[in-house]
């Protein structure tokens, strides 16, 4: 095999992971899985696609070895077959941002209806958890929190927040935070926590972002 044939083969091979990529899809599916193992069936409600359209994309996948499966009972569960992936993921969405206008042109109407809503760096977040300024709240679903989470953090997921208003402390403030920078769900907290009176802001940032940030300070 000469030089030419060895590059053509290599090429053909990176491209495969391409071609998987190329569904819009199939990238929210990996995204979501960044964030912990699911089944076919949340990742089609999550998704709003049919049960049978998410295992074609998962399929697709599979065969670029991108995402893994286990049965358990009825169900099988599906996780990102590596954790390099999700640091890909974290770069592509970056590289995006960066090189697309379009990006932070949909960014920005994605976020205009909550821009009132106060936010807080990783590294300001850092500081005032050191000092027990604030109480961080993880509002993901709360398998997502098991896999893995910010330290310090307490799970409470979105749909159980309202009915666990009552019980957070009013003397400081709380912060909350979800799959990352697209993410609404932390958004859509603060509003709920500001409405009762309690001094809240967001963190954009998710966990990935708060792993690459630890690694690199």
């Amino acid at each position: 095999m000469n030089e030419r044939n060895l590059r053509d083969l290599l090429y053909q091979e990176f491209a495969r992971i391409g071609k998987s990529l190329s569904s819009p899809k199939r990238l929210e599916i990996l995204d979501i899985l960044s964030q912990g193992r699911k089944s076919v069936e949340t990742l089609a409600k999550n998704t709003e696609m049919s049960v049978a359209n998410v295992s074609q994309h998962l399929q697709t996948l599979l065969n670029a070895r991108l995402v893994k499966f286990t049965k358990e009972g009825n169900f099988v569960i599906y996780e990102l077959a590596d954790d390099v992936i999700a640091d890909f993921l974290s770069t592509l969405h970056a590289l995006s941002e960066k090189q697309l206008i379009q990006v932070q042109q949909i960014k920005e109407a994605f976020f205009n209806e909550h821009l009132g809503i106060e936010g807080v760096t990783l590294a300001q977040l850092v500081t005032r958890m050191e000092k027990g300024e604030v109480l961080l709240i993880d509002v993901r679903p709360k398998e997502e929190f098991e896999k893995a989470h910010i330290p310090g953090a307490v799970s409470i997921p979105i749909e159980e927040l309202e009915e666990q208003l009552s019980s957070l402390p009013t003397d400081f403030d709380i912060v909350a935070y979800c799959r990352g920078p697209y993410c609404l769900l932390s958004a859509q907290a603060v509003k709920m926590l500001k409405a009762k009176g309690i001094n809240a802001f967001r963190l954009k940032e998710g966990v990935l972002e708060w792993k690459n940030f630890t690694e690199n300070k």
